[in-house]
């Protein structure tokens, strides 16, 4: 594997930690990017870069506008079992043990090298509901806004669910956010 791999973590030791894993199971030899030169993420370029960017949470919500173009590439360093896998984003859990992280990390770097299957994208229709749903509107409320019956709206949100493989309305916020439908 010759993928280039940028580590972007608040956390000084996480983001060793997080090197010396990929160099000892991938080798690979990640960069280290320090908090203090975050500020090059203002900078597209950067993008093309790196084939991989490993951040944590704090990181990825203060450049949003720079992760969510290049979103394919970034894997979120959650130190939360909270964060749902929602498909929009490759995660990481960073309490996990070191073999779960080297699989996790291995499944996520593998499958950059396979080509990429075509996504189930949503109708437009099912835009329009996740949209509501992630502005935290109710079936009832969704239904009256969009002139269709419940059993509709439903239906939408089970359709979305098996397609995204997200079932709680907080994942489905976070795909709407980090896939540009709504703005954070």
């Amino acid at each position: 594997m010759n993928l280039k791999v940028a580590i972007l973590c608040s956390d000084t030791l996480s983001a060793l930690g997080l090197k010396t894993l990929l160099k000892d199971h991938f080798s690979l030899d990640a960069s280290i990017i320090s908090h203090e030169q975050h500020q090059l993420l203002t900078d597209m370029a950067m993008s093309s870069d790196f084939d991989f960017f490993i951040v944590d949470e704090n990181t990825l919500i203060q450049n949003l506008n720079f992760f969510l173009p290049c979103r394919n590439k970034v894997i979120l360093a959650s130190s939360s079992k909270k964060i749902e896998s929602d498909h929009s984003l490759n995660t990481i859990t960073t309490i996990d043990s070191a073999e779960s992280i080297v699989s996790a990390l291995g499944k996520i770097l593998k499958s950059s090298q396979q080509p990429t299957q075509k996504s189930n994208a949503l109708s437009s229709r099912e835009i329009e509901v996740l949209k509501l749903v992630a502005a935290g509107k109710l079936n009832k409320e969704i239904a009256s806004e969009l002139n269709i019956s419940i059993n509709t709206v439903l239906t939408h949100r089970k359709n979305m669910t098996a397609k995204l493989g997200i079932k709680s309305t907080s994942g489905l916020s976070f795909y709407a956010i980090m896939n540009g439908f709504i703005k954070p």
